[in-house]
């Protein structure tokens, strides 16, 4: 090689070094610290579909029992868009699914929200359109978090700093995994693995939506933390609540051409829906 072409590799060399690892497709692979037995297989790049929307599926193979699981996310840029908490009850519905949610609200995405008995009741704290639904913030172990709106803004609290007043839409849920960057210890509640899903709050105030695409199986709380914070899948959510997991764990996004769904078994009555600002 001439001592041209050595110093062309050089700089080429030094140009894909300079690139930040924001800007950088994601696929590093490796198991999991927290649990050996499951390992991420593809991490899956950050791929804009919309204006202020990023989409990416991670896959997942764990290894006792051997099957596999697909994590979707969705992130949307708060300078664009905006959550709102939105109830059936509203389209005349006592539950609907995510994309009937969808539709009916002119939003274009859609997750379900909190937690609710056989008549669609929530079981803790629950205020919509500054109307409260439930005024009870439970003490259960499990309901640890709200997700809240104010001035058009999502915030995630611990349910013991939380106050009515700070925000203008609220549900509360849980457990509460992160909080300002920090895992949040999860006692009380079984820790199995289980269809999840979940909305969080990124380093730079985005708000992403998450949701397990798995009919075996599912993720613990502990390798939701693990997944969802470290550097290391350039997720990095500061702020991440648990919301109702199980048949009723589902999401819908329809922006422009792009179009993605988890669908659940169960519809549920209220909803966290994504909006134009």
């Amino acid at each position: 090689m001439s001592v041209c072409d050595k110093f062309i590799v050089s700089l080429l060399f030094l140009l894909s070094s300079s690139v930040p690892a924001s800007s950088q497709p994601s696929t590093v692979s490796g198991r999991l610290k927290s649990s050996p037995a499951l390992t991420v297989t593809d991490a899956g790049p950050w791929k804009t579909v919309y204006k202020g929307i990023a989409f990416r599926q991670m896959s997942l193979e764990r290894s006792e029992p051997k099957h596999s699981i697909d994590l979707k996310l969705v992130r949307f840029d708060t300078q664009w868009l905006f959550p709102r908490i939105l109830r059936s009850v509203q389209f005349g519905f006592k539950g609907a699914n995510a994309k009937t949610f969808v539709e009916k609200s002119s939003a274009i995405a859609a997750i379900n929200a909190n937690y609710f008995d056989s008549d669609g009741k929530p079981l803790a704290f629950l205020k919509v359109a500054g109307q409260i639904i439930n005024s009870r913030v439970s003490p259960s172990p499990l309901y640890t978090g709200i997700f809240g709106i104010k001035d058009q803004r999502p915030i995630i609290w611990h349910r013991d700093e939380f106050l009515p007043d700070q925000a203008e839409e609220a549900l509360q849920a849980g457990p509460l995994l992160l909080l300002h960057g920090i895992p949040q210890a999860v006692t009380g509640v079984p820790n199995r693995a289980n269809r999840r899903a979940l909305i969080g709050i990124d380093l730079e105030q985005r708000l992403v939506m998450a949701v397990t695409d798995t009919v075996l199986g599912g993720l613990h709380w502990y390798e939701l933390q693990e997944i969802l914070s470290a550097s290391t899948w350039q997720v990095q959510l500061t702020d991440l609540l648990n919301l109702d997991g199980g048949g009723s764990a589902q999401l819908y996004v329809k922006a422009g051409n792009f179009e993605a769904m988890v669908p659940g078994t169960t519809e549920v009555p209220v909803a966290i829906g994504i909006f134009h600002r």
